[in-house]
């Protein structure tokens, strides 16, 4: 069977066949986490192979609004393992990359990616040990109520002396990428701020959920964020 057509079917069974999804579609916009094996399934090895999804996936999310069906997958390059104070390990990984995925006419179209790397240069300051996407705060919320999801990505590094990292929003709006970029630091001459010009013709809501977000970021002391960055 056609991979793509495989998709197509398991996309709209694992939405619709469940109680009480079929007329919730219908009528707004929703977004789930898949499974391990729902994302095995729609994610199989022609589809890695379509579209060069070669690290590990950590998270995949289905979401369907007016405007159609959608997978966003989400992928770590395992580049180590490390002992931890714990007695366990923790994995660093060198680069991820994202990537969203429609269904259209029984076909797989990509329409938009992702991709980042730790700064592993040792002539430059602040070397990071490993870059990951923080999935607690990653959302796909229809924000102003046209019935398009907004996508939040959001991911972070660390540093190997543990003392700053970057913090990067992206958001999707419309069809535009909008990002906030965040250099963390213990230091108040270490922070930075960047933000894009059209952050600021996003929705209130929309907003709202990016300033509770650095909230919890501060307060799980995850990044050190001052209302007035932006």
């Amino acid at each position: 069977m056609n991979p793509f057509r495989t998709f197509t079917l398991l996309f709209l069974l694992m939405f619709l066949n469940k109680p009480g999804n079929a007329r919730a579609q219908r009528n707004q916009p929703s977004s789930e986490i898949l499974s391990r094996a729902e994302t095995s399934a729609i994610i199989n090895d022609a589809v890695r192979k379509q579209f060069g999804i070669d690290f590990t996936i950590i998270r995949a999310y289905k979401y369907i609004d007016r405007s159609g069906q959608y997978c966003c997958v989400l992928t770590e390059k395992l580049d180590s393992l490390v002992e931890n104070d714990k007695g366990g390990y923790d994995s660093l990984h060198y680069v991820i990359r994202a990537i969203n995925l429609k269904e259209d006419s029984g076909k797989l179209k990509k329409v938009w990616e992702i991709n980042d790397h730790a700064i592993r240069d040792q002539k430059f300051a602040g070397v990071e040990k490993s870059i990951w996407f923080w999935t607690r705060y990653i959302e796909f919320t229809d924000f102003d109520g046209d019935g398009l999801i907004e996508p939040i990505v959001v991911y972070g590094s660390g540093t190997e002396d543990n003392e700053g990292g970057r913090i990067k929003f992206i958001i999707y709006y419309k069809g535009q990428k909008v990002a906030i970029r965040h250099q963390d630091s213990d230091l108040d001459e270490g922070r930075a701020t960047q933000v894009d010009k059209a952050y600021y013709t996003l929705p209130p809501k929309l907003k709202a959920s990016l300033t509770a977000k650095m909230e919890a970021m501060n307060k799980a002391r995850q990044g050190i964020f001052e209302k007035t960055s932006f």
